[in-house]
Parts: structure tokens; C-alpha cells; sequence
């Protein structure tokens, strides 16, 4: 249970980090398909983005780190309104 329940939620911050890199580059950057092996052929191991066809693409990996970041962002903003209040 505790396996899915962590598959899930990264699945959760995969997907949020999709589209905050979205947002914050105007739909200029793309993330990687949920479940592609794009990175695996186009980019370095262990690299977060590469350049393909002259477009950006961030791996799964950096998009699982932008999505949690946005989320301790997040906590950090509702820790500090409501330490303000």
C-alpha cells in the first residue's frame, strides 16, 4: 500500500511540475511523456533537461524535482500567512 501511495503522489508531482515549467516558459519547454524513454535516448544520464529538435525537454527526474519544489514553496507561503495572521 505505502508503494502506491508513493507512485501516486509522484505521479502527482510529475504532472504539477509539467505544468508549472508550462507556465513559468510560455509553453516553450515540454516535459518528457509520462511514460517515454525520450531522455533515456536523446539526453545525458542523469541530465533534468536536453535540447531536441530545438526545443527543451525536462526528464521525468526534473520534473519530479520542480513539482515538489512548488510544493515546499507552497508550504512555505501558507506557513508564513498563517504565522502572519
Amino acid at each position: 500500500m505505502d508503494a502506491i501511495l508513493g507512485e501516486v503522489l509522484g505521479v502527482i508531482a510529475i504532472q504539477t511540475g509539467r505544468i508549472v515549467i508550462w507556465l513559468v516558459s510560455f509553453g516553450k519547454w515540454r516535459g518528457e511523456p509520462l511514460f517515454g524513454d525520450e531522455g533515456r535516448i536523446y539526453g545525458a544520464a542523469g541530465a533534468l533537461s536536453f535540447v531536441r529538435d530545438g526545443r527543451r525537454v525536462i526528464t521525468d527526474t526534473g520534473l519530479l524535482a520542480v513539482g515538489i519544489a512548488f510544493y515546499v514553496a507552497l508550504l512555505a507561503v501558507i506557513i508564513a500567512v498563517v504565522a502572519t495572521a
